[in-house]
């Protein structure tokens, strides 16, 4: 499986304004990727999906989701991305969601 960051520039930030948290830490740059842009899933897209419904609870983790769903813990944003809530704090308790399989489809999707 792919990281969702193959396809994205390693981008080297050796910005003046780092120089002294550089420095503290005893290296020369901060290394960066490129902010991805991820449209949202298609209809037609969708129709070739199946989704998996969840209602978050306390102690529900997005890396915890995508370990149960798809064996590696890694891919949480995915279902972040497909519920169009990039960090867990964009959820609350009882709201439904959706983790859609199956997970190489997905990724096909995102251009994996």
């Amino acid at each position: 499986m792919s990281s969702r960051y193959d396809n994205y520039r390693v981008l080297i930030n050796e910005n003046p304004h780092y120089k002294e948290l550089l420095d503290k830490r005893g290296v020369n740059f901060i290394r960066q990727y490129e902010t991805p842009r991820m449209g949202a899933i298609t209809v037609e897209e969708t129709i070739n999906l199946t989704s998996m419904e969840h209602i978050w609870s306390s102690g529900d983790r997005l890396y915890k989701l995508a370990y149960k769903a798809y064996g590696d813990s890694k891919y949480w944003w995915i279902i972040a991305w497909y519920n169009k809530a990039p960090t867990e704090a964009h959820l609350k308790l009882g709201d439904l969601i959706y983790i859609p399989i199956p997970l190489e489809r997905v990724l096909s999707y995102y251009g994996t």
